[in-house]
């Protein structure tokens, strides 16, 4: 087998494997309708960015009332409920 498909071939056994990539491709379509209000929601985003007006991360955050130094150690605390029980 040539070395391309050897990589196409672990490629694609990894996707196959990886339990987040079977979750994604194994659920169910979103077939709830877009609202009026959805819409318009999507529109005010489009111009936003077209006119290069975006939250930079630290706005993002400050809304749900964290700094970065907080998200960060979010990221590197293990949750109460999936640790082992003792």
């Amino acid at each position: 087998m040539a070395p391309v498909q050897v990589a196409a071939e672990v490629g694609l056994l990894e996707v196959m494997l990886d339990p987040v990539d079977r979750a994604i491709a194994n659920a169910p379509l979103d077939d709830e309708s877009v609202t009026e209000d959805d819409l318009r929601g999507i529109a005010e985003s489009r111009a936003s960015s077209s006119h290069g007006d975006i939250a930079s991360t630290e706005q993002f955050l400050a809304e749900f009332g964290l700094t970065g130094e907080e998200f960060e150690r979010m990221g590197r605390t293990p949750i109460e409920s999936h640790l082992p029980s003792r």
